[in-house]
């Protein structure tokens, strides 16, 4: 039976050290007026049934927006595959959708899009991309996969693409606008003059 609305949890990922942002909690840093976390709620939650936030700092800050916040199980800030894990113990939906705190213009039909691809190919991941690249922390995985996830964090690996390719994910492309994220302070200040 074809998978729904209420098969699909989400999770923004927001626990990073904000390194390239100048060390600032990305998902609160504003754009055009507005926190970044604000815009991929507004894209995501119409999409599943529950969103969760994966921080590591300003909790609060986080959880007003009425989610469920959750922290790495994991210390020293081990990326963002620890976040996707912790979300995955959380909840109860076979599928979660991953996305990070800094792409605000993500599309009203990225779940439906990387479900229908994973359900295609029978593929228990799918990676969104645009026409220049991957984004692999876009992404809708199988709850059922956190063991593995586990096991590959705790034998000391990272790479978030090195994990993903073990499944042979199904991949959607997207146009770039809607996957484009920002990693600097700069980024941030050409998009609001470019938007103006």
């Amino acid at each position: 039976m074809p998978a729904s609305v209420e098969d699909i949890a989400a999770v923004i990922l927001a626990g990073g050290r904000g390194t390239r942002m100048d060390g600032a909690d990305k998902g609160l840093v504003g754009y055009q007026q507005r926190p970044l976390i604000e815009w991929v709620l507004q894209a995501v939650r119409p999409q599943v049934s529950e969103v969760l936030i994966s921080a590591n700092r300003n909790i609060d800050a986080y959880a007003q927006y009425g989610c469920r916040v959750v922290q790495d199980a994991m210390s020293n800030f081990p990326g963002p595959l620890a976040g996707v894990l912790a979300a995955m113990n959380a909840v109860n939906t076979p599928w979660l959708l991953v996305t990070p705190c800094d792409s605000p213009h993500l599309p009203a039909n990225l779940a439906q899009h990387l479900l229908e691809a994973a359900q295609a190919t029978d593929a228990p991941l799918a990676i969104a991309a645009d026409p220049q690249r991957e984004h692999y922390t876009t992404m809708l995985v199988q709850t059922r996969l956190a063991d593995s996830l586990r096991d590959y964090l705790q034998s000391g690996q990272r790479a978030v693409h090195a994990w993903q390719q073990s499944f042979n994910p199904a991949r959607v492309m997207f146009a770039c606008e809607e996957l484009r994220n920002f990693n600097t302070q700069s980024d941030l200040v050409l998009a609001d003059q470019q938007s103006k």
